[in-house]
């Protein structure tokens, strides 16, 4: 099974899969991702562009990879905000998507205290994107569409 986890940075994305993953899925996280790429001693949430760039491009091989095995194996994939054509490609895969939002005040709070201030920007724009969106199902702390 396919699980693309979204939801504005620093909402728990990364703390939900934690928590329902097995040892023997794969997990792909940007973050993560990013991290395993930078040398020792760098910032936990880098955001430096070379490394982000390199970090995407390892991302996408590694959706590629994966989705090629979900007869074998579940994938969880953190997708911030999924344009349509990801949607669509979600779509034939038969992803589940879950939502993990806490809430914009909580998620505001996290950037400030853990995460670089330019987070702030992306996690608004979330939001924003979040009214415009029919949605299917109540919301709630965590939620699948």
């Amino acid at each position: 099974m396919l699980y693309i986890v979204t939801g504005p940075p620093a909402a728990g994305k990364s703390t939900w899969i934690d928590a329902h993953a097995k040892a023997t899925d794969i997990v792909i996280d940007l973050d993560r991702i990013t991290q395993a790429l930078t040398g020792p001693g760098a910032p936990q949430w880098n955001q430096h562009p070379l490394h982000l760039r390199v970090a995407h491009r390892a991302r996408y091989a590694a959706i590629d990879e994966a989705t090629q095995h979900l007869d074998k194996v579940d994938v969880y994939l953190i997708h911030t905000q999924p344009n349509a054509k990801a949607r669509a490609k979600y779509k034939r895969l038969d992803a589940r998507i879950i939502t993990v939002d806490p809430g914009q005040d909580v998620v505001m709070a996290r950037i400030k205290a853990m995460r670089n201030p330019g987070m702030e920007r992306v996690a608004s724009r979330w939001y924003r994107a979040q009214r415009h969106r029919p949605r299917t199902v109540m919301p709630q702390r965590s939620r699948a569409w």
